[in-house]
Parts: structure tokens; C-alpha cells; sequence
């Protein structure tokens, strides 16, 4: 077992010299896996090309499309062709990881081998990021619990016998003394956190999270979202929460017989003092930073705020009053990517430090104002440039060669010789699209001020959706706004509706420079806003774990793909606001 000291001096280590380290990295998975089909089939026979020149020239760029058909292949138990040759990984098959799911209508497999790299590196990715929490947060002995929002129930079967489930359950379905140390800091038991419904999973977890809140030393989830969903659910249950409390076990609304005994167990008797103290401050209904209230001794709450999650980060402040915000780290299904060293900054400023021996990391240059990128040819750590944005490409120990990540980053310095990188957005699908997810994103930020001048309203979620199959095309965003009582009066619906075609002007000003160009054109129809009912996206969330998203996992898509979501958004509209007409 290594030291925090140690850990993170071999982080240190590796990024002084961090081509010599991708380098080797990348000869030691071409060594490993030459000899696979995927490989075999663009190197013909021939042995592992000696340099990333001769690799780059043998092998081209890769999407999941190149590799579906050897993973539905692993997933239905056949992991060799009929040469015997491995499909795509020498070592092992253990399970499969699934990404977000929020794309598409199912999520990607993605396949996790057996490779000692693979874990050596995850270790120490993994242990790095703690060590950098507890630098800053010494461990306490008698404060020592997390109540962390993690779901690792939704664990299905292949065809051929394997797993698949998300990354950041894999950790949870193990009978190692890792799991057994993250179980025992969790305040949930094992049985709520590998449940199989979201919500009163979630409750559960508030209830024992209420339950020790003076034992609560920090508040976690994997993204900001899974965050203002719980919190949203404490907002309004609260009574209820405070009613179990004070008779000792869960409403019926908990089903789940396994969950239902070990919050018993939790609760250990009626805690009727315990309620009256969170209810006299659920009481005032004043949630602005209601964590410290509830949970005294919370010293930081931790998640991924960047991408898609930044939109969140206003609201958890919100709920947070002083606590501190740490950001996560950039951790994908397919490796670990970088590590965040600076968890305090806020994010518009988190940066990651690459890690140069978690895989062979290539950059395509991308050009944000084409929201495309600029050729074929990538560049490698030493040749990236400061102030420039790539679509990140990785060569995994895993399986992976040469294989685009879909995210877009901004090199923004260097820890020693390593990059240091912005995450900005997720890459656009095609060309076709109208504006990207951080258009979007930044001119929903400025219409959420606008719209604050004009009325108490604030946006809970939105996604943007390009209707393609008509001509000219059209621009759609679907928003979820917080105060419902605005709908309950023919009159303040027709006065919300002039204030919201007002400020919609300012919202399509600020779409980027594609679809301005595309609008003066008359290439695209007027932007139609709609605003869809109160818990709209939660349903959502949910249609996408019935189609086999993680919930730990799940991000709400800020451009929605998915046909059958967008039917879903439009069934849901309350209000359709078109700017070329006052009529809606």
C-alpha cells in the first residue's frame, strides 16, 4: 500500500517526462495486443510498428461503430475468431461498462479487460484524486462518513454471461477490502446503494444521511446533477422524511424489502428528537445553504461540475452556503484521462493534468467556430499548443486503438511536461449541427439573467434539439422552469408568454456563429422554444434507465438525438413560444 506521499510524487514523476512516458506506454499496449483481430486487420500480418509515426500511418482513426460488431460479438460469449486470435484484448473479458446512454436509444458497451496496466494505472489515478482531498481535508476518526449519491443496482446480463453495468459501480460489485473500505464510509448500507429504483434509493439515502448527520464529513456524487435531483427530493419530502425519522422506519413508499430492513437497521429505533431538530429548519423553507444546517460537520461536497454540469453549479452553491465545491476528475469509461489537482476552483478554471501512462493520447484540432475539426492528422503531447482546442483520441490498454473520445478540451498550460486541459464540451455528432452543446449551454446562461430582470422564473433544465427532416431546418429547445404557478391563470400565461418572446430574442443572439450564418441565409426556421411540464426531465432520466442507463452515470442531454426523447419533450410541452409570431 502506498503512502499519499508517494502517490502522488509517481504522478509528479510521470508528467517531468511525459512523451518519454506515452511512448512507452504506447509500445507496451502495441506489444500486449499486436496480434489482435482489430489490429491484424490494418497491419495485415506484420508485427507491431516500432514507432506512433509507423502506429498512425497502419492505423486509422476509430469510433464505436468500428468496434460494435466485435462487441456484440464478446457480448454473446465469443471472444476469439476462428483462428483463435482475441477479438480485441489478449487479456481477460471481465464485464462491460456502459456509457451514459443519453445518445442514444441504448447506451455503448464498453468492454473492460483484465489488464494489469489497466488497474495498475486506475489505482493510482484513483488514489491520487483521494490523496489530493485529503492534503487539503486530514482524515478525522470520529467525523468520518460520506453520504455519497452512488447507484450501482442497474447490473444486467449479457448474451454470454458478462456484466454490464456502470464504471463507477464496478468498484461496489467486488469482495475485496477496497469495497469493504467504501462501504463501511458510506452512510447508506450496501442494500440502498445497489437498489434497483432511483427514487427511493435517493430517499433512502437522505434518510440516512439525516439519520448520522452530525457523523457527515463530506457529501458526494458522481455529477452536479444527481446533486440538485437529490436535494430537489429533500425540498419536497422533507415532512415525510422527518416522519420516519421520528417513528424509526421508511413510508410505505419504500418497496424494496432489502433496502426497506437495512434502513431499519440504519434508523435503529424512533430518532424523535433528531426530527424536531431538521424539521425546525426544514420549517423555515429557506434551502439557501441548508447543507451546513442539516449536516453541521460537512466540511466539502464533491462532483463533476464542467461540461454539461457547469449549468448546475449556481444551484449547488445555493444549497451549499459556504461549504466548499471540489470539482471531480476526468475519468471516461474507456480509461482515466487526467487528474484534477486544484479541486477548489470553481468551473470555468478546472483543469486536468493528463495522465501520461494511462493510455497513448493523440489530439485532433478542432475549430470552434466551424464546431468541426480541422482534418484527419493529429498531434501528440509535445506538438499540442497552448490556448487550442482538440478532440481528445485514446489508445487504451483496453481495446481501444486510435479511438475518438467525442470530447473536445482547451490545453491551457502544462504540470511539468503534461497537459493541462480545459474539458469544454462533447464533441458535435456531425456537421450538420446547428449549434453545440456549449452554444447552447452559454446562451442559456445569458437568457437565465435576461429572464431574471423580467420575472421570478428560474430554468430548472433545458436540452436543444435540430429538427433535420424539414426544410429549412429548425433549432427546438425544450425548458423546465421551477415556478409552476405561473401556468395557473389564462392571464399570467399570456403575460409569461410576451415576457419569454422577449427575452427568447436575446437567447437566439447568443447561438453561435454557425447558426447566425445559417439564419441570415434563411436556412434555418425561427426558434421555437417550449416549456414542457414540472418533473418533465425526471421523466426523462427515467425512460433512459428503462433503455438501460446507468443512474449514476446518467447526464441529461443538453442536444437530445434520441427520436423517441424528443416525442417525449413535445407530448410534455405546456407552452411553444416561435419567434417569428406572438400567436403560441
Amino acid at each position: 500500500m502506498m503512502t499519499d506521499e508517494e502517490i502522488l510524487k509517481k504522478i509528479d514523476d510521470t508528467t517531468k517526462d511525459a512523451q518519454r512516458h506515452q511512448l512507452e506506454t504506447l509500445q507496451a499496449i502495441l506489444e500486449r495486443n499486436a496480434g489482435v483481430c482489430y489490429l491484424q486487420q490494418h497491419l495485415r500480418g506484420y508485427p507491431a510498428p516500432s514507432d506512433a509515426s509507423a502506429f498512425h500511418r497502419s492505423v486509422p482513426l476509430s469510433c464505436y461503430d468500428d468496434y460494435a460488431d466485435y462487441i456484440h460479438q464478446m457480448a454473446d460469449g465469443v471472444v476469439e475468431d476462428h483462428g483463435d486470435r482475441p477479438l480485441l484484448s489478449l487479456d481477460s473479458l471481465l464485464c462491460f461498462f456502459y456509457s451514459s446512454g443519453t445518445s442514444s436509444i441504448k447506451p455503448k458497451l464498453i468492454p473492460c479487460f483484465d489488464s494489469a496496466p489497466a488497474k495498475a494505472i486506475s489505482y493510482i489515478a484513483h488514489q491520487g484524486s483521494a490523496a489530493v482531498i485529503r492534503r487539503l481535508f486530514p482524515p478525522r476518526p470520529s467525523v468520518n462518513k460520506v453520504l455519497w449519491f452512488v447507484y450501482a443496482g442497474n447490473v444486467t446480463k449479457t448474451k454470454g454471461g458478462y456484466n454490464a453495468m456502470a464504471a463507477t459501480a464496478f468498484p461496489l460489485h467486488g469482495n475485496d477490502s477496497n469495497t469493504s473500505h467504501f462501504l463501511s464510509m458510506c452512510v447508506s448500507p450496501k442494500e440502498v446503494i445497489v437498489g434497483s429504483d432511483v427514487q427511493q434509493q435517493t430517499y433512502c439515502h437522505l434518510l440516512c444521511g439525516l439519520r448520522h448527520s452530525n457523523l457527515v464529513d463530506a457529501i458526494r456524487a458522481p455529477y452536479a446533477n444527481g446533486f440538485i435531483k437529490a436535494f430537489g427530493l429533500l425540498e419536497s419530502k422533507w415532512e415525510q422524511l422527518c416522519e420516519d425519522l421520528e417513528n424509526g422506519f421508511p413510508g410505505l413508499d419504500v418497496t424494496d424489502v432489502a433496502m426497506r430492513d437495512a434502513v431499519i437497521e440504519v434508523l435503529c429505533g424512533p430518532q424523535r428528537d433528531l426530527s424536531k431538530i431538521i424539521r425546525s429548519i426544514c420549517e423555515e423553507k429557506s434551502w439557501e445553504g441548508v447543507l451546513s444546517k442539516i449536516w453541521p460537520n460537512v466540511r466539502y461536497i464533491r462532483c463533476v461540475t464542467t461540461g454539461s454540469m457547469e449549468h448546475y453549479y449556481l444551484k449547488l452553491k445555493y444549497y451549499a452556503g459556504d461549504i466548499p465545491l471540489l470539482g471531480g476528475d476526468y475519468f471516461a469509461s474507456e480509461c482515466c484521462v487526467g487528474i484534477n489537482m486544484e479541486i477548489k476552483n470553481p468551473p470555468n478554471l478546472t483543469r486536468f493534468v493528463m495522465l501520461p501512462t494511462a493510455a497513448y493520447f493523440e489530439f485532433l484540432p478542432f475549430d470552434l467556430n466551424t464546431a468541426c475539426v480541422t482534418g484527419r492528422e493529429t498531434v501528440d503531447f509535445s506538438s499540442v499548443e497552448l490556448e487550442k482546442m482538440y478532440e481528445v483520441v485514446v489508445t487504451t490498454f483496453r481495446g481501444l486503438y486510435r479511438y475518438r473520445l467525442g470530447d473536445i478540451v482547451k490545453v491551457v498550460g502544462f504540470y511539468n511536461s503534461s497537459p493541462q486541459v480545459e474539458f469544454v464540451m462533447r464533441a458535435p455528432k456531425s456537421s450538420s449541427d446547428i449549434v453545440t452543446e456549449r452554444d447552447l449551454m452559454s446562451a442559456m446562461a445569458s437568457f437565465q439573467l435576461v429572464i431574471r430582470n423580467e420575472t421570478t422564473v428560474e430554468i430548472a433544465e433545458f436540452a436543444g434539439f435540430f429538427e433535420l427532416e424539414v426544410n429549412p431546418q429548425q433549432l427546438k429547445i425544450f425548458v423546465e422552469v421551477r415556478e409552476g404557478f405561473i401556468f395557473q391563470t389564462k392571464a399570467n400565461l399570456q403575460q409569461f408568454i410576451v415576457v419569454l418572446k422577449r427575452c427568447c430574442k436575446s437567447l437566439e443572439e447568443g447561438l453561435g456563429g454557425v447558426y447566425k450564418v445559417m439564419k441570415e441565409r434563411g436556412e434555418i426556421d425561427p426558434l421555437l422554444v417550449s416549456i414542457v411540464k414540472e418533473g418533465s426531465f425526471d421523466m426523462l432520466s427515467q425512460l433512459a434507465m428503462e433503455n438501460g442507463a446507468s443512474a449514476s452515470q446518467y447526464k441529461s442531454p443538453k442536444i437530445i438525438r434520441n427520436r423517441k426523447y424528443v416525442d417525449f419533450m413535445e407530448a410534455s410541452t405546456i407552452v411553444p413560444v416561435c419567434l417569428n409570431s406572438l400567436d403560441s
